[in-house]
Parts: C-alpha cells; sequence; structure tokens
C-alpha cells in the first residue's frame, strides 16, 4: 500500500512542476502525468471535463494540473454559504470553483499529500484572489479536519487512488455535518470485471486499475454510513469503466 501511495505522490508531483513550467498535466491512457503532456487534453480526463464559464474563471495553471475524471462541482450542486471540502485538491482547481460559488460566507478546504501540489494551489488562490479557501496537507484516508466540519464533500478522480477506500468513505461520513452530502467525481468499473481485468486496462496511477466496481462502491457507502447512495456512469473510460457520478448523504439522525 505504501508503494503504491508512493507511486501516486510521485506522478502528482510531477504533474505539479510540469504544470509549472508550462507543461501542463493529463490523467488517461498514458498514466497521469506523463512527462511531455500538454493541457489539451481529451474529453475522457481533464480540463476539457469543464465549462468554458468556468475555465475563464480561473488561473491557466489550476485548469493546466486539472487530472480529474468529471466535474464534481456540478454534481455536488453547491450552493452559497456551504463548506466545501476537496479530497485531493491536487493544483487547486475545484477548490477555486468552489470557493466562487458559495461565496464570501462559504468557504472550501483542500486537502493532498503532495507538497508540490499544495505549493502550486497556494499561488493559484493568490492569483485568483481568493481569500475563503485553505489547503491542507493530509492524506484523504485521514483527513486533517474535525469531525462535522463541512457540508459537503467533493472529490475528482482520486478516491480510486486510495488503496483503503473504505478508510476515505468513512472520513468523509465522519467530517460532514449531518444532513451533509457527497458529490464525487470517479471512474467505476461495471460489476462483471475482476479487479485482474481492471488492471489489465490501465495502471493504478492512470486511474483505472484501483477502480471500485459499482456494487463495490454503493457497499462502501452503505458500510461508511451513508444513505441514498448512487452511481451513475457518464462516459467510458476503457472497456467496462466509466467516468461516474457518485452522491450520497450523511443522516440527519441515525437510521
Amino acid at each position: 500500500m505504501d508503494e503504491v501511495r508512493e507511486q501516486v505522490r510521485q506522478r502528482y508531483a510531477l504533474a505539479a512542476v510540469e504544470t509549472q513550467a508550462g507543461l501542463g498535466g493529463c490523467c488517461g491512457d498514458g498514466g497521469c502525468c506523463t512527462p511531455g503532456s500538454v493541457v489539451d487534453v481529451d474529453e475522457k480526463f481533464g480540463a476539457g471535463l469543464y465549462s468554458a464559464q468556468d475555465a475563464v474563471s480561473i488561473p491557466v495553471e489550476a485548469l493546466a494540473a486539472s487530472l480529474g475524471c468529471g466535474n464534481p462541482l456540478a454534481v455536488a450542486e453547491l450552493r452559497a454559504g456551504e463548506r466545501v471540502l476537496d479530497l485531493g485538491s491536487g493544483g487547486g482547481i475545484d477548490v477555486l470553483l468552489s470557493a466562487r460559488r458559495v461565496g464570501p460566507e462559504g468557504f472550501a478546504y483542500g486537502v493532498d499529500m503532495t507538497d508540490e501540489m499544495l505549493d502550486l494551489a497556494r499561488a493559484n488562490a493568490v492569483k485568483a484572489g481568493a481569500t475563503n479557501v485553505e489547503f491542507r496537507k493530509g492524506t484523504i484516508e485521514d483527513l486533517p479536519l474535525d469531525d462535522a466540519t463541512v457540508d459537503v464533500v467533493i472529490s475528482n478522480c482520486v478516491v480510486n487512488l486510495s488503496t483503503d477506500k473504505q478508510a476515505v468513505l468513512a472520513e468523509a461520513f465522519r467530517v460532514l455535518t449531518p444532513g451533509g452530502r457527497v458529490g464525487i467525481s470517479d471512474v467505476v468499473a461495471e460489476d462483471h470485471l475482476t479487479p485482474e481485468q481492471r488492471a489489465e486496462r490501465g495502471s493504478y496511477v492512470g486511474c483505472i486499475a484501483g477502480a471500485l466496481s459499482r456494487t463495490e462502491y454503493l457497499d462502501g457507502l452503505t458500510r461508511a454510513g451513508f444513505a441514498d447512495a448512487e452511481v451513475t456512469f457518464t462516459h467510458q473510460v476503457a472497456d467496462g469503466m466509466h467516468g461516474a457520478v457518485v452522491r450520497a448523504r450523511k443522516p440527519l439522525t441515525e437510521e
């Protein structure tokens, strides 16, 4: 597990360095953050999944560092005044866009384990003039936030990178206020694919091999305590593998 985490950290550190050097980053068939990659990624991953309005509202470095498989802001339907946490916040694109949507009365946190990405995200926040944001170092399996801190947890193609996804879901549940919700974009496998078959379709750091199946995701959300869990496929990223929208809510009281 530690070896996989270090591989992920190295890949995303490289992505941050490439972005700062003007090379950009990607997540897809060649693996995340391939050296020499550019900003113009395909429609399956990265910057191409954001609207033109979103793209022009944030620093180009944040957009260039996007390694995701969807747009979790649209998934989570953020509202003014809400407190938001982005798991694996990378270059800060989803935190900065969240901060704009929740407005000055709201707040957006980002958690990332990679120093290079945190440096990039903080620099992007300064460029964007965002004052209602904070980026914290930590892992998504052990979040550096108190219980019941946020109203919404979002994530963009990061949960699949964890080697302990149940811990990630449990931590998301812990930091949410009662009635809070998760809105996640992730890569999810069709139920008939075995873990070995998923690994054949792409690497772990390339956001494919570590993906849960649809039923595994739903079961994991239920075990963590969530209600009304749903996983909806949005676009195919490999044979039997899909970009997906994952939603669930934390009950107001124990159910």
